[in-house]
């Protein structure tokens, strides 16, 4: 406020002084005065295009006869200087303000530059100034508050800065104040309530914040309001029109208005344009806002606006825009909409509308140019009928889930230059009619059903810029003239198709093109060479084929643009030629993986020194490392693994200081890691195992302190491991197994708290297994097999609970196996032949000595108290053993329980199970299920059990009981429920379970009173994963869980998930497979192969797996009212990914637009609902397997983690 002051009152001295200089020189302006001011005005011009001024303005000519100039006939003096549109670059001189006589100025659309002049001031004969378009910069001067006479002033398309000067609001008269398009900051003044005579005020695109002043709603002449683009924030008074009654236009969009959209607009009469898009206004459009009956645009889109849309919409008559996309509407579109005959654009995109659309919608809308219905459940059938929209130029239908065939009637649209109808549910082949369209300019049919081959009438479009069919089951080989007849064809994308044949040359004739997508389809042959004339090229794909040959490559050199390159999993079966070297200094991306190259790397590929990633994995490739690639210093991920290179790695490997990934596994590499290793401060992944590298770890490889995986494994290092492993605190993988370390293990290992992944196994190593290595807190796999290790196991390793893996097997080991934490869960496998183990009798080791009494006074008291009352217990316990058969004998109900193998409580009997629930209450009842209920019970000792108690009266019970006692008897995880006990004859059967304090996931992500962060949700499907990988990889014989849902994943005291109910598993023996004609999954889940044919398989809880990850993160249940047949869960995220539609299906309460790294933790969620859909992948062939779906968590929590996430979760109830 101080700095605002003090500029006004320097501003007042300033315009004091020059006013007392005009007074006493006011004698003196004459003509030749208003002639000098011109001329320096002229001598200020930097650049003057046509030259006019410096030809014309020119003494000794009369001034007022100069191009731009109009002067009074009383006085003859210049009364109006209008020199617009010039292209003239300069500043303007101080002398401007000696032209007293001056009514207006017009020098818009020039390039002046520089501050304006205070001089401007002394014009008080101004009523118009108008600078719109040029280069000024600077504050807008307060002195211009003094222009007393001034109507309208433009500013407009400038550079100024800093905030509006409140003496500009003193200007009684102005009617027109347009100050848009600059840099304006700060809040719109209350002042501007002066200006009653207002009718224009326009301060669009500036950086105005705070709230609309209510001083403004009392200007009630203004006739158009236009603040389009700030950040201003604030309602809008209900009785907006109500006060401003005159308004015709009212732009308000991109700002951050908030509340209810005002019901009193029709009282705008003469309301003609009404933008509110890109705010943050809520609740139901008004159905007054059909009384507007003049407005003609009305663009309500991106808002949070809810409920119908207005049928009374239908009455704006005269309406040719309408927007309301990107809102959250329910129900239909209107058909009072499809009336409207005035309309040119209608858009209703990504706005959660349902339902068909009329088969003759078209019949009213003669005038109808931009149709855009992206993005909602539109369903049925496209309408058949066009005619009527003859004018058609954008028709946008894509994102719905419309069926059927593509109506051959829209190629009669002959002014059609948009058609998108991608990710839609359309089959039947192309219509070659839409070769009628002859100005089509994109044509984008992706991710439909559509078979059949590419009509040849497509290829004759002339004036198609992007073709793109990606993502269809179309066949059959591509035109041959399918280049020839498209001169401007930018991009063509025929991805994942099953397209063959050859690639024809003729796509070389489409000289423009930048993009060319032939992945994953059928193709053979070579890769033409006439590719090598498309000098636009930027991104070429033709990864996933079968294509041979390698000599195209020469050809490329001539695409200077090329960007992206991806060739892998093809046949080349051909060497990779020196020409490599000259493809464009612009290549970042170059995948020729898996693709049969043979022969060495050609060291000239160190000339592409633009390179980000290089993958040459998985093919043959023999001979040297090249030298150069040190020179590739953009490099970020470099894989060679699995080919035949041998020879050391180069040191110049050590200079890409941007390597992040660099992967070198499988081949024949021998000498030593390079001592300069150290001096990639980027390297996140190094793998080089399975080589043949020798001598030991250089030092500086612990200096890698942001590495997060090692892996040096199957080679022939040596030496100690050196203490500064504990560098490597952000590794989640170290794998140093199968070489020849000795000597003890670091005790600094216990500092690497974030490693899941240890492996020491295979080596010489001697000594202790230390201490410290209880404080690896995030351990879930530990090998320390095959090594020399003594000493006795750490008890601090107790305190690994997710420790997974454990494997001290092949050692010198002694003393006790410790019996607590993760040690619940391990197997004789875990500790096989070491010297003196010993503990419980599942391990197969000998017992643990217990003390023995060394007095032999003890002994014999020890006897005397042991033998008469053993004696008296064996009495008592035959005696209750009679009485208890003959109870049984009148009462037919089961009195002990058997105890599932591996149970760690001791028999648990009917009645202390009826005791303990309070002869199962419902007050205990913890929930029901298809085969029965499950109890909360608590035992006379205090401890609290879960007991679930099956329900016989249903036959399949028995089975399911049954089914559970199989799969848990043998199985022991973490993250598996743990059976203590069962209770079982032919009229009760029961499993109690370990007690779980917090639920079931389903109740945290389905009741209000329940909240889960991102953190949390990440960890518990990352447990639901690890269960599901030990279920299908980690046993002899796979068991396949078969129901997996949320009500089936529990939550102890420390929110760590375990999975249960085994009810209708199965045991899938040696068979990959198998079959069952009763399907009892849970609907929604259930894979579509185990639904329809009750096929059974590992990959049917990938598929449900994918369902709850989708379930877990958008908070959306498949059996949610808003799936059915036509939509479910799958497809509603298949729908959004990939675009900025992702932000519509996660869960709302995990983002805030105002954290920093908003983006990141969006991409992050945007993988996660990408690996669910790989999941769900209908083909079960095309599931990945749950060890992959837990390594790409795990990553994906990383990256999380990465972005400020907490580490500790957040818990709401």
């Amino acid at each position: 406020m101080g700095r605002r002051t003090c500029s006004l009152l320097a501003s007042t001295f300033i315009l004091c002084f020059l006013m007392t200089s005009s007074l006493t020189s006011s004698k003196n302006l004459n003509i030749t005065t208003d002639q000098t001011s011109l001329l320096s005005l002229k001598s200020r011009l930097h650049l003057e295009p046509s030259h006019i001024l410096s030809q014309n303005w020119s003494i000794p000519s009369d001034v007022c006869t100069w191009i731009g100039v109009s002067c009074s006939r009383r006085h003859h003096r210049i009364t109006a200087l209008n020199i617009s549109d010039m292209g003239l670059k300069g500043t303007i001189p101080p002398h401007l303000g000696n032209l007293s006589f001056l009514v207006s100025i017009d020098m818009k659309g020039n390039s002046f530059q520089g501050n304006l002049p205070v001089e401007l001031a002394q014009l008080r004969r101004l009523r118009f100034l108008d600078l719109s378009s040029n280069n000024f910069t600077g504050h807008i001067p307060a002195s211009l508050g003094f222009l007393s006479k001034i109507q309208g002033l433009s500013l407009r398309n400038n550079n100024f800065s800093g905030f509006i000067p409140a003496t500009i609001f003193n200007l009684s008269k102005l009617e027109m104040l347009d100050l848009s398009f600059n840099s304006l900051g700060g809040k719109l003044p209350e002042q501007i309530g002066k200006l009653q005579n207002l009718m224009v005020l326009s301060i669009q695109n500036n950086q105005l914040t705070g709230s609309i002043p209510f001083e403004l709603y009392n200007v009630s002449k203004l006739e158009m309001l236009a603040l389009t683009r700030n950040r201003l924030s604030g309602e809008l008074p209900d009785d907006i029109c109500g006060r401003l009654p005159g308004l015709q236009t009212i732009s308000l969009s991109w700002n951050a208005l908030s509340g209810r959209i005002p019901v009193s607009f029709p009282e705008c009469r003469r309301l003609t344009l009404l933008s509110l898009s890109n705010n943050a206004f809520a609740g139901p459009i008004p159905r007054e806002i059909g009384n507007v009956t003049m407005l003609e645009t009305l663009y309500l889109g991106a808002n949070n606006l809810t409920g119908d849309v207005p049928e009374e919409i239908g009455n704006l008559r005269r309406l040719q825009q309408l927007g309301m996309g990107k809102n959250i509407f329910s129900g239909s579109i209107p058909l009072s909409i499809f009336n409207i005959s005035s309309l040119v654009l209608l858009n209703l995109a990504w706005s959660g509308l349902s339902g068909t659309l009329p088969s003759h919608m078209c019949s009213h809308l003669p005038n109808l140019q931009f149709l855009n219905l992206y993005n909602n459940y539109l369903y049925g059938p496209i309408p058949s009928t066009w005619d009527g929209c003859s004018r058609l130029q954008d028709l946008s239908l894509r994102d719905n889930k419309f069926t059927g065939f593509i109506p051959r009637e829209i190629g009669n649209l002959t002014m059609l230059r948009t058609l998108r109808l991608f990710h839609n549910r359309l089959t039947g082949e192309i219509p070659r009619e839409l070769g009628k369209l002859q100005q089509l300019e994109q044509l984008h049919l992706a991710a439909n059903l559509l078979n059949g081959s590419i009509p040849e009438e497509i290829a004759n479009i002339s004036t198609l810029t992007l073709l793109a069919l990606t993502a269809n089951r179309l066949s059959g080989s591509l035109p041959k003239s399918i280049g020839s007849r498209l001169p401007d064809l930018d991009l063509i994308s025929l991805e994942t198709n099953l397209l063959s044949g050859h690639i024809p040359d003729s796509i070389a004739n489409s000289s423009k093109l930048t993009y060319i997508n032939l992945g994953n389809n059928h193709f053979s042959g070579t890769i033409p060479s006439k590719l090598g004339s498309l000098r636009l090229l930027q991104r070429l794909f033709v990864h996933g084929n079968n294509l041979t040959g390698l000599s195209f490559i020469t050809s490329l050199a001539n695409c200077r643009f090329l960007t992206d390159f991806w060739m892998h999993n093809n046949r080349a079966d051909d060497f990779l030629p020196p020409s490599i070297g000259n493809l464009s200094t612009s290549l970042r991306v170059f995948l020729a993986w898996n693709s049969t190259i043979k022969g060495s790397i050609p060291n000239e590929i160190s000339n592409l020194t633009s390179l980000v990633e290089l993958d040459l994995s998985s093919n043959d490739l023999s001979g040297f490392l090249p030298s150069g690639l040190g020179s590739l210093a953009l490099l970020q991920g470099l894989s060679l693994s699995d080919n035949r290179i041998s020879g050391s790695i180069p040191a110049g490997i050590c200079e890409l200081t941007n390597l992040g990934e660099l992967r070198l596994s499988n081949n024949q590499i021998s000498s030593q890691i390079p001592g300069c290793i150290g001096n990639g401060i980027s390297l996140r992944q190094l793998y080089l195992d399975t080589n043949r590298l020798s001598w030991g770890i250089p030092s500086s490889l612990w200096s890698l302190k942001n590495l997060l995986e090692l892996n040096l494994s199957s080679n022939l290092l040596n030496g100690s491991l050196s203490p500064q492993i504990g560098n490597l605190e952000a590794a989640v993988l170290i794998d140093l197994s199968f070489n020849q370390f000795t000597q003890n293990i670091p005790i600094t290992v216990g500092g690497l708290n974030n490693l899941i992944n240890f492996s020491l196994s295979h080596n010489r190593l001697l000594g202790s297994i230390p201490n410290t290595t209880g404080n690896m807190i995030s351990l879930e796999v530990l090998d320390l097999a095959h090594n020399n290790l003594s000493g006795s196991i750490p008890k601090s390793l107790e305190a690994l609970k997710h420790l997974e893996i454990f494997n001290v097997s092949y050692n010198s080991l002694s003393g006790e196996i410790p019996p607590g934490g993760p040690f619940v869960n391990f197997t004789r496998q875990s500790f096989m032949f070491n010297e003196a183990l010993c503990g419980p009798r599942r391990f197969e080791v000998p017992p643990c000595p217990t003390p023995s009494f060394r007095r032999s006074n003890n002994k014999i008291l020890l006897l005397a108290l042991t033998i008469p009352f053993g004696v008296l217990g064996i009495l008592a316990a035959l005696i209750l053993a009679l009485i208890v058969i003959n109870y049984r004998k009148k009462r037919k109900v089961p009195i002990r329980g058997a105890s599932l193998q591996g149970a760690t409580h001791g028999r648990i009997s009917y009645y202390e199970l009826l005791r303990a629930t309070d002869g199962y209450n419902d007050n205990n009842l913890l929930g029901r299920g298809s085969f029965g209920a499950v109890y909360k019970g608590i035992l006379e000792d205090g401890t609290i059990l879960a007991v679930k108690v099956f329900n016989l009266e249903q036959e399949a019970a028995f089975k399911s009981f049954d089914a559970e006692c199989e799969v848990l008897r043998n199985i022991r995880h973490r993250n598996l429920t743990r059976v203590i006990s069962s209770c079982s004859n032919h009229e009760f059967k029961a499993l109690v379970l370990e007690y779980m304090p917090n639920g079931s996931l389903e109740k945290w992500l389905h009741s209000d009173d329940y909240f889960l962060d991102t953190t949390l949700r990440l960890n518990i499907m990352i447990d639901v994963a690890s269960a599901l990988e030990y279920l299908h990889h980690g046993l002899t014989t796979a068991v396949v869980h078969c129901d997996l849902k949320p009500s089936n994943v529990l939550l102890d005291e420390d929110m760590v998930a375990h999975l249960s109910d085994f009810g209708i598993a199965k045991l899938l023996g040696d068979d990959q497979s198998i079959s069952y004609t009763n399907t009892l999954a849970t609907f929604g889940y259930i894979a579509p192969e185990y639904g329809s044919e009750g096929i059974v398989s590992t990959k049917c809880d990938v598929y449900s797996y994918g369902i709850l990850l989708m379930e877990t993160f958008s908070r959306r249940k498949p059996s949610d009212e808003m799936f059915d047949e036509e939509m479910s869960i799958k497809r509603w995220i298949s729908n959004s990914v990939g675009d900025d539609g992702i932000v519509g299906i996660v869960d709302s309460k995990l983002l805030s637009t105002e954290d920093r790294f908003y983006n990141e933790k969006l991409s992050c969620l945007s993988s996660l609902m990408e690996l669910a859909l790989n999941c769900c992948e209908d083909n079960p062939e095309d599931r990945p397997g749950m060890s992959h779906v837990l390594a790409a968590l795990k990553k994906i929590k990383l990256q999380f983690l990465a972005y400020g996430a907490p580490t500790t979760t957040s818990i709401v109830r």
